[in-house]
């Protein structure tokens, strides 16, 4: 069974990852794996809705938290290669005109160094 990972927080863009992944994992019969990225003094912040989600969906899964060192990217991709990731799915806000330069750190790390694809879902305003 192939295994998609989600990188996931509790803001819209992590939603709207979550909810892309659900539909590619349906498509592809996947399990998913979501990857909450937090801060190590709130663990649970937002991962309560996003579990429920995941149970409600039917489809296998799994919940990693990361909480080690923040550096979520790194986090991500060492999950991705650990159970052998054949999607990663990430969110992307709207960006001002220098951010879309910058893309973002996480994500433009994500996107180049990702062994498998990886699916970014863009959020709007």
């Amino acid at each position: 069974m192939s295994t998609i990972v989600v990188g996931y927080v509790a803001k819209p863009e992590g939603e709207a990852a979550l909810r892309s992944a659900l539909e590619e994992a349906r498509l592809r019969s996947s399990r998913v794996v979501l990857v909450h990225a937090t801060r190590a003094d709130e663990p649970d912040a937002g991962l309560a809705e996003a579990v429920e989600h995941l149970a409600g969906s039917g489809l296998e899964h799994e919940v990693r938290v990361s909480t080690g060192a923040f550096d979520p990217a790194e986090d991500l991709l060492r999950i991705s290669e650990e159970v052998g990731a054949t999607l990663i799915v990430i969110g992307l806000r709207r960006r001002t005109p220098v951010g879309k330069l910058l893309l973002g750190s996480n994500a433009q790390r994500i996107l180049l160094d990702a062994g498998p694809p990886v699916l970014a879902v863009k959020v709007g305003d």
